[in-house]
Parts: structure tokens; C-alpha cells; sequence
């Protein structure tokens, strides 16, 4: 799964319409331009790429004032909701997520709601424990990576990963149970995005 497709789509949705500046703009708001593939030319390619694929409705709202293109502004369709939220239950429950796409579905876990996203999180632990059995099918971490040579570590690391992944999850799992955050239908959302013309307070 690519992070860019959830992170565009989602930004899309918290703004109702947003043209591709605001997605980026919010998008390096996030600092998703560290820790993801988020560049400006990834972000107006997904936005393109999803209006040709039905996922967002391109609206022509203003023509250009230096003689480019019009400013297009994008809106979710029915197909993109679908989409969207297809992809955040999906990055929440698996256990194989590389570390953008797990980062863009905590950022928009609280558009489910509190139970939902707690049983997909504990999808999560179950699968990393059927992953951690498969390896130590082959590898006993008590023995120490040596058993296997230095290919052993190959197999420690994937074994802490995995160990400190469900550690992590179930904090979080506890976190959510105990109350933290305002999920969907619980009350008034949480906005993380920028108005229109707001400067990004932490852009260099």
C-alpha cells in the first residue's frame, strides 16, 4: 500500500474541498514529507491520478491570474469514502505495514470509531503473533542469533521488530480503551489541518 494515496485522502476529506497547495501544505504541516514518500510531485500526482480513477471529483473554481491552468479544488466521491476507509482499516489491522503507512493511519484512526479501531489493533497484535511464529518456527531467540551465524541477525531483528510492534500496539490499544482521543460520533473531531491562507508554522 502506498502512504501517499491514504495521506492525500485523507486530507482531502478534513477539508470537505481542498485544492492540491492546501493537501500539501497540510501534508508538510504533518512533517509527512519526513517520514513519507509526500513530496509536491507525488501530491499533485495522486490528486490527478484519483480523479481519473473516480476517487475525487475535480472542480475548475478559479482561472489562473499569471496564465496558467485554472486552481482545481478536489472532493472525495462516494468511491474515494470507500477507498479511504478501505485503506485505513487495512493499515490498522496489518501487521506488515511499513512505517509511513502505519504513521498515516494513527493520523486518521479517530475517523472510525473507538471500537472498531481497537478491534483492528488487535487484528494487528494477533497477526504480529502468527508472523512471530513463523520465524521462530526456524529461529529460537533465546538461543541467540549465533545459532544461525551472523544470518541470524537477520532474524533477531525481525523478532524484536515484531516484539516491540506489539508492545507499541497494545499501549495504544490501552490508551484508546481508557478514554484517550475523540473518535467518530464521540463529539467534535479533531481538526488537523490548516484554514485557507493559514501559514504552516512550521515550515523552514
Amino acid at each position: 500500500m502506498s502512504a501517499i494515496r491514504l495521506l492525500v485522502l485523507g486530507a482531502v476529506r478534513q477539508h470537505g474541498r481542498a485544492h492540491g497547495y492546501q493537501v500539501r501544505n497540510d501534508l508538510e504541516y504533518w512533517g509527512a514529507h519526513e517520514w513519507s514518500h509526500a513530496k509536491p510531485g507525488s501530491i499533485y500526482h495522486a490528486l490527478k491520478q484519483m480523479a481519473k480513477q473516480g476517487l475525487l471529483r475535480a472542480h475548475e473554481v478559479a482561472p489562473s491570474t499569471v496564465g496558467g491552468p485554472p486552481r482545481v479544488e478536489y472532493e472525495l466521491t462516494e468511491a474515494g469514502t470507500e477507498e479511504y476507509f478501505a485503506l485505513l482499516r487495512e493499515a490498522l489491522a496489518g501487521h506488515d505495514q511499513k512505517a509511513d503507512v502505519l504513521s498515516a493511519a494513527i493520523g486518521f484512526m479517530v475517523d472510525l470509531p473507538r471500537a472498531e479501531a481497537v478491534e483492528l489493533l488487535r487484528r494487528r497484535v494477533r497477526a504480529l503473533d502468527g508472523w512471530r511464529t513463523t520465524v521462530t518456527d526456524y529461529y529460537t531467540p533465546e538461543g541467540g542469533p549465533e545459532q544461525l551465524g551472523h544470518i541470524g541477525e537477520i532474524m533477531h531483528m525481525w523478532v524484536d521488530s515484531v516484539d516491540a510492534g506489539k508492545r507499541w500496539t497494545l499501549g495504544l490499544i490501552e490508551r484508546i480503551e481508557a478514554g484517550a482521543y475523540v473518535f467518530a460520533g464521540e463529539g467534535d473531531p479533531f481538526v488537523g489541518v490548516l484554514a485557507e491562507g493559514e501559514e504552516n508554522p512550521y515550515a523552514t
